[in-house]
């Protein structure tokens, strides 16, 4: 082979070396403009240590949930507005996700002084959901109030106004997906069929992330 030659098959070589360096970054930068984004000041927003009560009377802890993907809710057990829209929506999220032991739903209740245990296992039931996958939470009022504000960073509490449609509660209409992490990684509407779409997407997608 003459020097000529050599050096121009170095040369295509080191061309080709190129080019699929460069097809690789981009490959890795649509990778990482496929992420769901980290929401949270600073995104160092961490979900705060938690202790409810769930559907079987069982204590249901951060510690019970650490390292799966949580999709996070608040409703009443007796509420005629929001609330069942809500949850036939959230529903088709758990039957799209339902036997994944790596996929959780927490149902908080904004009434815990009527939904006790007894009230929240007959719902669940009405729901089809599994306790050990679909939790409906109750405990300590103030504390369920303070997780969707300062936590799950959505509202939640008695409303004062006297114009909400149930006349006794306010609460978010927001589900909130939280990797495993307890980071929160995006927010749904949960009366509107796209954005519920939406959310079945993102959790594939957070579970290809973990």
């Amino acid at each position: 082979m003459s020097n000529w030659k050599r050096i121009t098959f170095y040369l295509l070589l080191l061309a080709s070396g190129i080019a699929a360096l460069i097809f690789a970054n981009r490959q890795l930068g649509t990778m990482k403009a496929k992420r769901l984004p980290v929401i949270g000041e600073e995104k160092a927003h961490i979900i705060a240590p938690f202790s409810f009560v769930n559907q079987e009377g069982k204590v249901i802890t951060n510690a019970d949930v650490a390292g799966k993907i949580n999709v996070v809710s608040y409703f009443f057990a007796t509420c005629k507005g929001i609330c069942p829209a809500m949850n036939r929506n959230l529903q088709k999220v758990y039957n799209a996700c339902k036997g994944d032991k790596e996929i959780i739903f927490l149902s908080h209740t904004v009434d815990p002084k009527r939904d006790t245990v007894a009230a929240l296992n007959a719902y669940g039931k009405l729901m089809e959901a599994d306790p050990a996958q679909w939790m409906f939470l109750t405990g300590d009022k103030k504390k369920l109030y303070d997780m969707a504000r300062y936590s799950y960073l959505i509202s939640a509490g008695d409303d004062t106004t006297g114009l909400s449609i149930d006349a006794d509660f306010i609460h978010d209409q927001q589900f909130t997906l939280v990797d495993g992490a307890g980071r929160i990684r995006g927010f749904y509407d949960g009366l509107d069929s796209v954005k519920v779409r939406q959310l079945i997407l993102d959790i594939r997608k957070l579970k290809d992330e973990q």
